[in-house]
């Protein structure tokens, strides 16, 4: 992110007002665009060279040249460790790196092996892109994302095949019904290991707890200007557990949130179109129209998604551990990277 680039003049957050939902949908739909991943490294170096020189005082005001490049660092680099996040594990790469694997674990008809494999391979994808997105302040051992991995691993397929197995033995149930619930057995091991995972891979944060900052007034943000500093210099007030679970636990919502809409809508839509006779005709084009079906709700889904909570959040020092009460700064509060 932008906050990684040295300079002691910060450009605005957002071209959208980011206390508003729908300001913060704008802004995630931005920084998740898929068109900043065919962005070049001269690209990528000309843009940190733009918001540098804003930083720095040498270019005057934001205009449409710099809050595209502001939007190309956004969604490359990691806002913790200034470094560009690995292309696949990308927020603007979201979409694209989940389509094949959601279009796999919502394959009708998937027997035990073919369960396994998608829900193995899904929670692989899981573990690389929390581990990418995750506060760096509180790095995560080898061994813990491997333990983390498994566990999240086994959860999910332990769902997914526990539903599989008791769904045919609903007895209550029409076949209609059954059919759309045989549908939503992905979605209900997607939620739940999802928002496992995040908590597993992240559980390190939890237990050490995340930086937090004082949040700046514009009085204080232009000493710092004065001074020749940034606001990325000032010192962290220490790790807050509390703030740690409150990140955690947003992500995970989020998450959850993310993966409703896309494990829902499209299996149950494919269900009506497959009782349509142009698909019974050709059945070759379930595929493709199931792709269709999940990239349409994923463009929409994840900028939703990613808004529920900011990720620069923002609360109360008298709200987190006691070490940190009178010591927050504008109204009182303290601010931490929620990580996404």
């Amino acid at each position: 992110m932008s906050a990684s680039i040295p300079g002691n003049r910060e450009l605005p957050a957002s071209q959208y007002d980011l206390s508003t939902y729908w300001g913060r949908v704008r802004h995630s739909a931005d920084i998740s665009d898929p068109r900043t991943l065919l962005v070049s490294g001269a690209g990528l170096e000309h843009a940190k060279t733009m918001v540098a020189g804003y930083k720095q005082g040498k270019i005057g005001e934001m205009n449409k040249e710099l809050w595209a490049a502001k939007k190309i660092v956004d969604s490359t680099l990691h806002p913790d460790t200034g470094e560009p996040v690995l292309l696949p594990f990308r927020m603007s790469c979201f979409v694209l790196s989940n389509l094949v694997v959601t279009a796999g674990m919502l394959t009708p008809g998937l027997g035990t092996t073919g369960t396994l494999l998608w829900q193995i391979t899904n929670q692989s994808l899981n573990v690389a892109i929390n581990n990418a997105n995750a506060n760096k302040s509180t790095p995560l051992s080898t061994s813990k994302i491997t333990q983390s991995y498994f566990l999240a691993v086994g959860a999910s397929c332990s769902v997914a095949l526990g539903l599989n197995a008791l769904v045919p033995r609903l007895k209550r149930v029409s076949p209609s019904t059954k059919l759309v619930l045989t549908r939503l057995v992905p979605f209900a091991a997607v939620a739940t290991a999802g928002a496992l995972n995040v908590f597993l891979m992240r559980g390190e944060e939890i237990r050490k707890g995340i930086d937090v900052f004082p949040v700046l007034s514009e009085a204080d943000k232009a000493k710092l200007a004065a001074e020749g500093k940034s606001e990325s210099s000032v010192a962290s007030l220490g790790k807050s557990k509390k703030a740690a679970t409150l990140a955690v636990s947003e992500t995970a919502v989020s998450r959850v949130l993310n993966s409703s809409p896309i494990m829902v809508i499209p299996p149950l839509i494919l269900v009506k179109l497959q009782r349509q006779e142009w698909l019974k005709r050709n059945p070759r084009l379930t595929l493709p129209v199931n792709l269709g079906l999940i990239l349409t709700t994923s463009l929409f889904a994840l900028p939703l998604a990613l808004a529920a909570f900011p990720q620069r959040q923002a609360v109360d020092a008298s709200s987190l551990e006691e070490e940190f009460w009178g010591k927050g700064g504008d109204g009182g509060k303290v601010v931490f990277n929620r990580g996404i």
